[in-house]
């Protein structure tokens, strides 16, 4: 039986490993209740070559789902935690419960305290407790001596910002000053990332007249917009948003602003909309995350941080169908919830840009194969097919078969 064993797991695929040059990341949203288990759902991320995700919340089951994967996820607290972590006793009892337990085996970056907490629904109660959360949060993995591995943020929208055009210009809304410096601060002094939202597709479905859709859609052929305050010129419509962000960093709280790094934890582009939401479509789809692809493959920075690579996670791996509001909002994922592609997407990405771990090599995902890493693996080329061919369970029928030989030999 130990040599069964073996042999088994030597036919499993290499997870991917989130290295200095696995900029691109996906968040993997589950409100839905028609959604594959997290085991399937690794397979369509090897398929990917993607080592980096984000969660929206810490279930355990799905934290030992990631173990020894080598994925490298950001966790989210979830706004309904955020006062019950935001006392000491709280944190710590938090922390050691659900955190602890999960490392080193999964492997845990950073925990996301809340998402959009500043401008949702709730903003008023939840945003007395989202700082308080951080820090307590973060002093309870002092105490672990976990906080070097694992940093502590929270995610915004862009709705923070007062105005975003040109990015130079860009600054806080002065209600949020008050919460939004003592943040900045704590994000200088313990080294996380500033997370943000965003998304070009609402700038363009809110003005498809004012708005080019090829520099939302980040086209490369695309002229670009300068920015006449500061001269720098803007390829397309997510770079400039980050550096509205920098910009209004700088402006709230100038000694944080060389300090502190903003990462994109969510964009995208949905494939299906109601009718009047403009732009929704899968075609736009398709060249909006294939773009993200090739744009932060090239490992640039952006205008104004042109030394910093871009780091981005994509909106999202699957369809999720219980989320509320229009219908664009369950529709922003690659995959629909039967593991098949949601729209054809190919992008050809550099292999030093990939997160192959030991086992090297890319995977392609296309309907003439299963789907899951067991095809072509050439060049490192990014292949979503809307073939219906490509599911979920084949793997798991092959690696049965696998098993079945196995043990026939082993008799």
């Amino acid at each position: 039986m130990p040599l069964l064993l073996l042999l088994l797991m030597l036919l499993l695929p290499a997870a991917p490993e989130a290295t200095s040059s696995a900029l691109l990341g996906i968040n993997y949203g589950r409100v839905a209740n028609n959604l594959p288990p997290t085991t399937s759902a690794l397979q369509l991320l090897a398929g990917l070559g993607l080592g980096r995700v984000r969660l929206y919340d810490a279930d355990p089951a799905t934290l030992r789902a990631f173990a020894n994967t080598g994925v490298e996820l950001i966790v989210g607290v979830p706004d309904e935690c955020l006062a019950a972590v935001s006392t000491p006793s709280g944190a710590s009892s938090w922390v050691r419960s659900v955190i602890q337990p999960a490392l080193p085996a999964t492997k845990i970056a950073i925990l996301a305290v809340g998402n959009e907490v500043l401008t949702g629904d709730n903003s008023s109660a939840l945003s007395r407790s989202l700082l308080p959360a951080m820090q307590c949060i973060h002093d309870a993995l002092a105490q672990l001596g976990l906080d070097k591995q694992v940093s502590v943020t929270t995610a915004h929208n862009l709705g923070v910002l007062a105005t975003s055009y040109p990015p130079s210009s860009a600054y806080f809304r002065k209600d949020l000053l008050p919460i939004l410096c003592p943040i900045l601060d704590f994000h200088a002094r313990t080294g996380s990332p500033f997370l943000v939202n965003a998304y070009p597709y609402f700038a363009y479905a809110g003005d498809s007249t004012g708005v080019d859709l090829e520099y939302a859609l980040l086209e490369p052929g695309h002229g670009g917009v300068p920015d006449p305050s500061s001269g720098l010129h803007y390829p397309n419509m997510l770079v400039a948003q980050v550096d509205a962000v920098y910009h209004a960093i700088a402006a709230a709280n100038r000694a944080a602003a060389h300090a502190v790094e903003v990462r994109v934890s969510e964009t995208g582009w949905p494939s299906a909309g109601d009718a009047n939401e403009t732009g929704a479509t899968p075609q736009n789809a398709a060249r909006y995350n294939g773009n993200v692809m090739r744009l932060v493959s090239e490992g640039k920075g952006t205008p104004l941080r042109p030394d910093g690579a871009l780091r981005v996670y994509m909106f999202a791996l699957f369809n999720e169908n219980m989320k509320p509001g229009p219908s664009s909002e369950r529709n922003y994922g690659l995959f629909k919830p039967d593991g098949t592609p949601a729209y054809e997407l190919s992008y050809r990405l550099p292999k030093e840009n990939t997160t192959s771990g030991a086992g090297g090599g890319t995977i392609t995902v296309t309907g003439g194969n299963n789907g899951h890493g067991d095809g072509p693996q050439d060049a490192g080329y990014y292949s979503i097919s809307a073939s219906p061919k490509a599911n979920v369970g084949w793997w798991a029928c092959t690696v049965a078969a696998r098993v079945a030989v196995l043990m026939l030999m082993a008799l």
